[in-house]
């Protein structure tokens, strides 16, 4: 019976501490921002504790949306899973070189993207990057397939974006592969509308490799001037956008190549599975609501 016991408020205290974990975004003690009239709700659509055996296709879309990367990095399904409680991305090097859209491709990627958009909110991941030159992302971008007149203009909320080896020798590249890189972008701006185009960023630093742990990426996009990065639940940085982000966004977590960071001559790929993916443990997004009385 002591056994009994003890087993049960083993489980009771994690069934506690999952369900605790899911009742307010990763904080440390006085960093949360809501006022005492206000608390997070979790919007289900567009979060994720990745606990099953395969991705959540009625949330999540792993084809690109109409994007198939940016070469030489192909998008490939087959390169995501979930195991072990994380969406796992791995990075391949493609037997063939393929030919898509006058564009040769090399490696694989992969891409997930959220079928539900949001604005005004607080999203966060828990995410180890993979070591290779192929980036490791958590980001947000508007989709103007739906949209007319000024609000065909695109706006990127870049929470974090890393490679795991440095292949460029330009000095801004110098630690990006050990910071937390953030950024707002505003571009294709339609003609006769006024709204700047342009880049605002931030840093914050990791203290390590990004592929040595795992790390809280977080931001409260708290309204269409004030962005506001988070790293492990503490505040780093504040940023105004070059524009407006006043329009829907949807989440992306994505491994890809970047023409500024090229394949390395040996083609990049020589570690193990575990080295070349990027795993994220979970992905959560909130809104700031009024407190049920």
């Amino acid at each position: 019976m002591k056994l009994s016991n003890q087993l049960l408020a083993a489980i009771t205290l994690l069934f506690t501490s999952t369900t605790f974990a899911q009742e307010t975004p990763h904080f440390k003690p006085g960093e949360d921002p809501k006022q005492s009239q206000q608390e997070w709700k979790l919007i289900d659509n567009m979060s994720d504790e990745f606990d099953g055996k395969k991705i959540d296709e009625k949330k999540w879309q792993i084809s690109g949306q109409g994007w198939i990367g940016r070469a030489p990095g192909l998008f490939l399904a087959e390169n995501i899973s979930v195991k072990g409680g994380s969406l796992q991305i791995t990075t391949t090097l493609l037997p063939e070189p393929i030919v898509k859209n006058n564009k040769t491709y090399t490696h694989g990627g992969g891409y997930v993207g959220s079928r539900n958009g949001m604005t005004y909110g607080y999203y966060e991941c828990e995410m180890k990057a993979n070591k290779t030159f192929m980036s490791s992302t958590f980001w947000l971008i508007n989709e103007g397939k739906d949209r007319s007149g000024c609000d065909k203009r695109t706006t990127e909320l870049d929470i974090q974006e890393s490679v795991g080896q440095i292949t460029n020798d330009a000095d801004w590249m110098k630690y990006f592969d050990q910071t937390m890189n953030s950024n707002t972008h505003s571009r294709n701006i339609p003609e006769g509308c006024e709204y700047e185009k342009g880049s605002n960023k931030s840093k914050g630093e990791l203290g390590g490799k990004a592929y040595e742990d795992f790390h809280v990426y977080g931001v409260w996009w708290k309204s269409k001037d004030e962005i506001i990065f988070f790293l492990d639940g503490k505040m780093h940085s504040k940023v105004t956008p070059p524009a407006d982000f006043d329009i829907e966004m949807y989440l992306r977590m994505v491994v890809e190549t970047y023409d500024w960071n090229p394949v390395p001559n040996d083609g990049g790929m020589t570690g193990s599975k575990k080295d070349r993916t990027t795993t994220y443990n979970w992905v959560r997004s909130w809104q700031l609501v009024d407190a049920k009385n």
